[in-house]
């Protein structure tokens, strides 16, 4: 059983709501990531709530691209009629001259306001605004959201890789049961080495006999490579049940994996080893694959 739940590092949360006249709308977004990178955006007059919300974020996470969005819209804005006096006097004072000679009948009140420029309107912005206190308690609840989520996806990747360690470790026991492994058809094969490397031996020194003698011996057999590949399987495994962030170390473990079956193929005896030793060398490409996906 997990102590620690293993997390993605991709995941979505969104926050929204109105209080006090103010409406909003909190997003956070996480994709993969070497390290923890935080980047916020945040409306004017809430810069000074960056440093403990980045506090609150690394708090939270240790791996990962996380955006912080934050939107505020205050409430409707009144508005405010006035009279521009001046465009007014303007207008009666020729529309007098012109009704003095005859022109025009006397303007009546809803007349001369209707024309244009003499209404003017001003909006005037809602004040209200969010706390500090509430924006960071919105904040933690949004990342908490966030969290589950890449939990969420984190449960649903572990069961992945933990098929792909057990499809690697069959491939093991497979290759370790070939009968090319057994022990008299490595005793035959190095004796056929040895019996070639002595027939042309004609100009080789006793060190470089030596020398080859012990290359062959060193590749007569898969045996440590098995061994470490069982060893970093379990690992593995020991890691997940450890849960928390573990990626980076999954990551190395399915380096050091790679790098045993591709021992194991550039050593093996037979053709049909050669094909398990592809087969497993794909499973450690799924895992890893999967494993970039971990915090």
């Amino acid at each position: 059983m997990m102590a620690f739940p293993v997390q993605s590092m991709t995941g979505f949360a969104s926050l929204e709501g109105e209080e006090s006249g103010v409406s909003y709308q909190f997003d956070a977004r996480s994709v993969n990531g070497k390290s923890l990178d935080v980047r916020l955006r945040v409306p004017a007059g809430m810069e000074r709530t960056e440093p403990e919300l980045r506090r609150l974020v690394g708090a939270t996470f240790k791996r990962g691209n996380v955006t912080l969005s934050f939107m505020l819209r205050r409430g409707e804005t009144a508005v405010r009629y006035t009279v521009n006096q001046e465009q007014l006097d303007a207008y009666i004072e020729a529309i007098q001259a012109l009704a003095a000679s005859g022109s025009v009948a006397a303007p009546r009140a809803d007349g001369l306001l209707g024309l244009k420029g003499v209404i003017e309107t001003a909006t005037e912005e809602s004040e209200e605004t969010l706390e500090d206190a509430r924006v960071l308690e919105l904040a933690a609840t949004l990342l908490a959201a966030l969290e589950g989520h890449r939990r969420e996806e984190g449960a649903r990747i572990v069961p992945v890789i933990l098929d792909q360690l057990a499809e690697m470790e069959r491939l093991g026991q497979a290759i370790d049961a070939h009968p090319e492994r057994a022990l008299a058809a490595i005793k035959a094969r190095f004796d056929r080495q040895l019996d070639d490397l002595l027939a042309g031996r004609e100009g080789l020194s006793p060190e470089r006999l030596h020398q080859e003698a012990a290359l062959m011996a060193t590749r007569a057999d898969v045996r440590e490579e098995l061994d470490r590949l069982r060893v970093h399987i379990e690992a593995a495994r020991d890691l997940i049940a450890e849960g928390g962030p573990v990626g980076r170390k999954l990551d190395f473990l399915c380096q050091e994996l790679n790098r045993e079956t591709n021992t194991i193929c550039s050593k093996a005896p037979h053709h049909t080893i050669t094909a398990l030793g592809l087969e497993l060398k794909a499973a450690v490409e799924q895992v890893r694959e999967q494993v970039q996906n971990l915090e």
